[in-house]
């Protein structure tokens, strides 16, 4: 799409730093519904008759700082774009000082120079955004919970439960509360699931593949919006930081390696993943045990099978049927 217009926003907690690039024109507007409106009025009055289709809007993915603005451009037709802040500031170079008001010019001038690669952001479904919430707090909840299973475990070591019984009791109590909470969290996903046709799908086929449970296909549909997000499974897998990059330079062969900018959360998942699957999933482990015994890398070894549970996560989803197990129908 031809885009005619091109805003640069630096989004905070109660501000948001518009900048229209076209006429060179900075204003700051409330990071709320009402402050929305003024904006798109504002770029209304600035730009005349150009469609919202033909206006890019750019702004750093802040979370649920950007959310609200993201859906809110989404209703009105805008085309926009909700680009990484690693991304960004490592496309400003080498600055002095730092102002909303810069960030935002250089943001609409990033947004002009990348006009014909930049990629639209969708916003995604209402339940996968809710599955997204209840997600991530089951995580925090689930940290806190071995925080305090470590915590009693220490003192238990140490002093003896006899000694403690009021720590001992009061962390026993925390961590029945946790848990009762993570399971709440988890029976609430488990009907937003349910709930979806697609989604209810996508999780009985992701969980049809040996080695694959029900967490790593839950972030699984998370992270891809619902396998919309990527175009394959090798975008994902450099994503999630399974893909093997090359270390070259001149003369220089440094080994191939994968990159430390990833996702660490699906990582550690893949990664418990693929152990399991070596263990239970008679391929993988005669797989496994083969470049083993001819003196391959173990951990590289470790990263294909990583890799091959994404392309199969990806193949079942795509194809909408579930893993076949061809090892047992071999003569």
């Amino acid at each position: 799409m031809k885009f005619k217009i091109f805003i640069g926003i630096d989004v905070s907690k109660s501000t948001i730093d518009v900048y229209l690039r076209n006429g060179e024109m900075h204003k700051v507007f409330a990071n709320n519904e009402d402050g929305f409106i003024a904006l798109v009025e504002w770029i209304m009055d600035q730009t005349g008759q150009v469609l919202a289709r033909e206006i890019l809007v750019v702004f750093e993915h802040t979370g649920i700082y950007s959310r609200n603005l993201g859906a809110f451009l989404g209703c009105y037709g805008f085309s926009f774009s909700m680009i990484s802040g690693l991304e960004l500031k490592r496309s400003m170079g080498i600055r002095r000082g730092k102002s909303d008001k810069a960030d935002s010019q250089f943001i609409a001038e990033y947004a002009y120079e990348k006009r014909e690669k930049i990629a639209l952001f969708e916003m995604p479904s209402t339940v996968l955004e809710e599955l997204k919430r209840l997600l991530s707090f089951r995580e925090r909840l689930v940290k806190q919970r071995a925080g305090f299973k470590t915590s009693l475990g220490e003192y238990k070591e140490v002093f003896g439960s006899d000694e403690i019984t009021v720590y001992v009791g009061s962390h026993e109590e925390m961590l029945k509360c946790l848990t009762l909470q993570i399971d709440k969290i988890e029976d609430e996903m488990n009907k937003l699931i349910n709930g979806d046709e697609m989604l209810k799908n996508q999780f009985k086929l992701i969980n049809s593949i040996k080695g694959v449970g029900p967490q790593t296909a839950l972030v699984m549909i998370v992270l891809t919006g619902g396998f919309t997000m990527f175009r394959s499974w090798r975008r994902f897998a450099s994503y999630a930081g399974t893909a093997p990059f090359p270390n070259e330079s001149g003369i220089y062969r440094g080994k191939t390696m994968t990159s430390k900018l990833a996702n660490r959360r699906i990582k550690t998942l893949l990664t418990l993943c693929a152990g399991t699957s070596i263990q239970y999933n008679p391929e993988m482990k005669i797989y496994y045990e083969k470049r083993l015994s001819e003196g391959k890398n173990k951990m590289s070894t470790l990263n294909i099978v990583r890799n091959k549970l994404i392309s199969r996560i990806f193949a079942v989803v795509n194809r909408e049927t579930p893993y076949v197990d061809t090892l047992k129908y071999a003569a």
